[in-house]
C-alpha cells in the first residue's frame, strides 16, 4: 500500500483492557489509520472486542500473511511481546508495542535485531511522553532554561486489590509481567524520568511484595540513582498505598524546577519567571492510580469520537498522540519518539532496580 498517502491499516492482537483505548485512538486518525482486524487467544474476547469496533477477526498466522495490513499493534502480556513482535516485524509489518517493550533487556534485543533487519518502524506505547505537561519541560530543558539539573523525584504511589492480581495467570508473575509495580505500573513514569532527566549510571534499590498474597513480584521498591549528568535522585513506586494517588515527577535544576503530578504540570518555576500552578490532578490519573484494569477500561468507554475540542487534555489524547507521531514516522521514514531503543531504556533501568535490590549492591548500567 501507498503509505505516503493511503491510511495505514492496522490489526490489533490482544482485545483486553487496554485494547479499546487503541482502538479509540486509532478511530481518531481516520485520514491516516484504519483498524480492520483484531486477535486473541481467547476467541470470545476477540469476537465480543471485534463486534464493538467493527472488525474483523483472524488468526495471528493470517494477520501476518495479509498484505493489506500494514502495521500491528500489540496488547498482549508483557512476556509475549519480543516473539510476537518480531515475527511481525520479519513479516514486513510496522509494529506497536504496548508498554513495557520486553521483560529484560535480553528479551528486547530480538525486537531491536528484527527491526534492524526489516526496516519497518517499532514504537512503543510511552503515551505521557506527549502529555503537554511533558512537552512544556523538554521543550525548557533543550533550552537550558532549567541550569544544572540536581535533583529528580519520581514516585508512583498506585494501589491495586488482591483481585486485580487474581484477575489473570500472567499478572504478579516474572515470566509474563517481567515484574510488579514498577515494570508493570511505574514504568510511564521511569520513561519520562529519562527522557527529561537523562540516562541513569548507577542505582541502589531495595524491594518488597509486602501487600499481596500469591504474587512473585515486588509490590513496593525504592531506589537512589545517580544520572550521568551528575544529578541524584529518587524513584519509588507501590501498588499497595491505599487508596492509591497520582503518579509524581520532580524535577530540580539551579536556575529552576518542575513538577508533574497526575500528568499535570502542577509547577513550573524558572529563575525570573513566575511559578505556574496547575490543577489538581486530573480525575483520570487518580482513578488510574487506584483502579487498574477497571479504570482503563471504564475510561476508555469513555472516550469520544475525536480528541477534545475544548483544548483540554482528556483520557486517549496522549495515545491519539503517539498514534499519530508513529504514522508520521511510517511516512517519512524517520524515528517515532518512542523507538525500540528508547523501550529498551527503561527496561533495562527497571531490571538493574531488581538485580540491585536482589543482591543489595549498587548496579552499575552500561553506556
Amino acid at each position: 500500500m501507498d503509505t505516503a498517502s493511503a491510511p495505514l491499516t492496522f490489526a490489533l492482537v490482544g482485545c483486553g483492557s487496554i485494547a479499546p483505548t487503541q482502538a479509540k485512538a486509532l478511530a481518531a486518525l481516520p485520514g491516516d489509520a484504519r483498524l480492520t482486524h483484531c486477535c486473541d487467544t481467547n476467541s470470545a474476547l476477540a469476537d465480543k472486542f471485534a463486534a464493538e469496533f467493527g472488525l474483523k477477526t483472524a488468526s495471528f498466522e493470517a494477520i501476518l500473511a495479509d498484505p493489506a495490513i500494514d502495521a500491528v499493534t500489540f496488547c498482549t502480556p508483557s512476556g509475549l511481546h519480543a516473539t510476537l513482535g518480531a515475527r511481525a516485524l520479519a513479516a514486513g509489518k510496522h509494529v506497536v508495542i504496548e508498554k513495557p517493550m520486553e521483560i529484560t533487556p535480553a528479551a528486547c534485543e530480538p525486537l531491536l535485531a528484527a527491526q534492524r533487519a526489516s526496516g519497518r518502524k517499532l514504537a512503543i506505547i510511552s503515551q505521557h511522553r506527549f502529555d503537554p505537561s511533558t512537552q512544556k519541560i523538554r521543550a525548557a530543558l533543550d533550552q537550558g532554561e532549567f541550569g544544572k539539573l540536581i535533583l529528580t523525584e519520581a514516585r508512583v504511589p498506585w494501589y491495586r486489590t488482591q483481585e486485580y492480581y487474581d484477575s489473570g495467570d500472567w499478572r504478579g508473575t516474572w515470566a509474563l509481567d517481567g515484574g510488579g509495580c514498577l515494570m508493570n505500573q511505574g514504568i510511564h513514569t521511569v520513561d519520562l524520568m529519562l527522557w527529561l532527566a537523562g540516562p541513569v549510571k548507577t542505582v541502589y534499590a531495595q524491594m518488597r511484595t509486602a501487600g499481596h498474597e500469591h504474587i512473585e513480584v515486588e509490590d513496593a521498591v525504592c531506589a537512589t540513582l545517580t544520572f550521568a549528568n551528575g544529578a541524584i535522585g529518587n524513584l519509588m513506586a507501590t501498588t499497595s498505598a491505599h487508596p492509591g494517588f497520582p503518579a509524581y515527577l520532580g524535577l530540580h535544576g539551579t536556575q529552576g524546577s518542575a513538577i508533574i503530578e497526575g500528568d499535570e504540570l502542577k509547577t513550573f518555576a524558572i529563575r525570573g519567571r513566575e511559578t505556574v500552578h496547575g490543577q489538581s490532578a486530573t480525575a483520570h490519573a487518580l482513578q488510574v492510580a487506584t483502579g487498574g484494569t477497571k479504570s482503563a477500561t471504564a475510561h476508555a468507554a469513555a472516550i469520544p469520537e475525536a480528541p477534545a475540542a475544548t483544548g483540554a487534555w482528556a483520557w486517549g489524547d496522549a495515545h491519539h498522540a503517539q498514534f499519530a507521531d508513529f504514522i508520521r514516522a511510517v511516512r517519512t521514514n524517520g524515528t517515532p519518539l518512542v523507538d525500540g531503543v528508547a523501550g529498551h531504556a527503561s527496561v533495562a533501568l527497571i531490571n538493574a532496580v531488581y538485580e540491585s535490590a536482589r543482591t543489595g549492591r549498587a548496579v552499575t548500567l552500561a553506556d
